[in-house]
Parts: C-alpha cells; sequence; structure tokens
C-alpha cells in the first residue's frame, strides 16, 4: 500500500474494478489500457488541452451503439425526482451499470443546468487531498466537453487541490465513466454547459467537512449538478472483502442488505452516520469520500435553511454471489432535490 492511500481504495485497487467489460462484442480487461489506433501520437499535441478518455475501447461502446445504448436506458426510466441537484451514480462498465446509471441521469435538467461538477474517487495514484484536471477539454464519443476554468481558478486559489497528471487523468475511470452519460443527458443543451472534475483522495473526516464546506455554496446554485461517482460492495476473495450476515440467507442477499442499510444512511444525508457505518463494516464503497463531500456539503447549507432530500431509485450487482468463490460489484443510482 501507498503512502497516503486509503486501505479500502487500496484492496479494490488490487484486483479489476469488475468482471471483464465488452466493448464491439470483443471482451477487453478493465484497466489493460487498450488505446484506439493513433491515440498516441494525438495525444502528445494536445497534452494541457485536449484529453480523449482512453478507455474508449474497454468501458464502452463507441459511435452510434453508444448513442443507441444510452437511449434506450433513459427511456425506460421515469423522472420522478427532477430536476437533480446531484445524483450518485456507478463508474463500472456500461454493461454492468448502465442502465442502473439511468435512473440518476434521467432526472438531469439539461435547461436549467450550467456547470456540472464531477466527484469521482481516485483508485490508481494515493491522494489525500482533492485534484484538478490539468486539461481544457475532454473527448467523449458523442461531443466534447469543455471543462470551467472560471471555476477551477477559484478553486485552485483556495490552495486545496493538486494538479493530475495526464498520465493519472488516463487511468482514472471514475469520472471518465460519466462523461458519456452526462455528454447524452445535457444533449440537447450541449453548448450550454461546462464540466469541473474532481478527483478525490483519501480524505479524513475533517478534510470531507472542509470540502464540503467548500463545495457547499456551488451546490446551493440551482444551475448546477453535482455527480457523485460511487459503485457499491465490492464483494469477493479478488476484493480482500467477504463480509456475510448468514441471517439475510443467500450471499447476495446479505450484500443487498449491507449496501441498503449504508444507503439508507446517505438518505438520512448524515454524513456522521455514514462514516459510522463505514468504520463498523468496512463496506468497500470506492466512492465514499466523494460522497462524505456531498454529505457535508448539504449538512452546511441546512444550517443556512435550505431543505433538501435525497432517495435512491435503482440498486443492482453485476451478478449472484452463492458462495465463497463468487464476486460481485454493486450499483446504486440516486438523486438529491431541493424543497
Amino acid at each position: 500500500m501507498l503512502s497516503g492511500q486509503d486501505p479500502l481504495e487500496w484492496r479494490a485497487a488490487q484486483a479489476p474494478r469488475c468482471p471483464t467489460e465488452w466493448s464491439a462484442g470483443k471482451p477487453v480487461t478493465p484497466g489493460a489500457g487498450t488505446q484506439p489506433q493513433g491515440l498516441t501520437a494525438d495525444l502528445t499535441s494536445w497534452a494541457q488541452t485536449t484529453f480523449p478518455p482512453q478507455p474508449w475501447s474497454s468501458w464502452y461502446y463507441r459511435g452510434p451503439q453508444l448513442n443507441a445504448q444510452l437511449e434506450g436506458w433513459l427511456s425506460q426510466v421515469q423522472s420522478t425526482k427532477r430536476p437533480a441537484r446531484a445524483i450518485i451514480a456507478p463508474h463500472a462498465g456500461y454493461t454492468y451499470c448502465g442502465s442502473c446509471a439511468a435512473h440518476a441521469y434521467k432526472q438531469v435538467d439539461p435547461s436549467i443546468t450550467r456547470r456540472i461538477f464531477i466527484l469521482g474517487p481516485s483508485h490508481h495514484v494515493p491522494l489525500s487531498r482533492c485534484a484538478l484536471s490539468s486539461v481544457d477539454i475532454y473527448r467523449t464519443p458523442l461531443y466534447d466537453l469543455r471543462i470551467d476554468q472560471k471555476i477551477y481558478g477559484e478553486l485552485w486559489k483556495t490552495g486545496m487541490f493538486e494538479r493530475m497528471s495526464l498520465q493519472t487523468d488516463e487511468d482514472e475511470h471514475s469520472i471518465e465513466m460519466h462523461l458519456p452519460y452526462t455528454a447524452k443527458a445535457m444533449e440537447s443543451h450541449k453548448d450550454e454547459f461546462t464540466i469541473i472534475p474532481v478527483l478525490v483522495g483519501a480524505l479524513s473526516e475533517s478534510k470531507e467537512q472542509e470540502f464540503g464546506k467548500l463545495f457547499s455554496k456551488y451546490l446551493a446554485d440551482p444551475s448546477n449538478l453535482f455527480v457523485v461517482s460511487s459503485d457499491f460492495c465490492h464483494w469477493g476473495q479478488r476484493f480482500r472483502y467477504s463480509y456475510y450476515d448468514e441471517s439475510q440467507g443467500e450471499i447476495y442477499r446479505s450484500i443487498e442488505h449491507l449496501d441498503k442499510m449504508g444507503m439508507s444512511i446517505i438518505e438520512q444525508l448524515d454524513p456522521v452516520s455514514f462514516s459510522n457505518y463505514l468504520k463498523k463494516y468496512h463496506n468497500t464503497i470506492c466512492g465514499r469520500h466523494p460522497i462524505g463531500v456531498l454529505l457535508n456539503a448539504i449538512t452546511e447549507l441546512q444550517k443556512n435553511g435550505m431543505n433538501m432530500s435525497f432517495s435512491f431509485l435503482n440498486y443492482a450487482q453485476s451478478s449472484q454471489c452463492r458462495n465463497w468463490q463468487d464476486s460481485s460489484v454493486s450499483y446504486a443510482a440516486g438523486a438529491l432535490t431541493v424543497h
């Protein structure tokens, strides 16, 4: 384990985030770093300007097939919590979590959203603070997403942030996996919004409070949307996590019960209880720190009388674990609304 790296992130990083993903009908192991042909040469000239997300070929389809997939998933769910001020959604391969994520992205109102903060956990590098990208544009198979340099400037001036290296930006999937869905959800107003990607490190509780307070002023703005990137329980020997409550029956039901305990606490908007839950059960929720930041931002706004509620809308597992040789990753999608 590297110095400054969260034990949960380190443990889960020892194996792929989820089972083999598919692209263009071919199985590719996540994290294999497969690049579209010709990408390396282009990347050299675009450094510090444009970032073409590297896992196009290993995490989701590209082109019309991707667009059709996203449209299909979004068409099957209802916009019951619109407009969302924040969403929690997974970041695994779309074959596994795409339909779940649609429940969150369906709550996005593109007509009022002008800035989208994407908070993703760091899976590959030790980070005790938060980090900002060093590029201006993220390229997706749908269209380019512009990073808001004005907001980046405001955040950088606080002295609370580091800069991601281009390699870290390429390697990290927790933000990248939300880019096509963001592009699709905002398609009708694609020239009218910017994104603010933030890589969240292994924050202490006090730092989650500090970053929550910082982001609270942005969360208060109805033209802003926060996308919090997180999968839920990573269960099995390859994740070095095998909590099992036999009273729940099959292993997968125990996992669901464990996850839904945490989800219920998140819906209560209580960062202290969420932290205590993690200490007690050590659930391998990889986006625990971005979630903690969001909960602390909400707490800050509640002090000023803002009334909000969070509801989870969907829960899924990559597979149903029934014995100790099995493994799975859980996914949940939910939305925060302001009343």
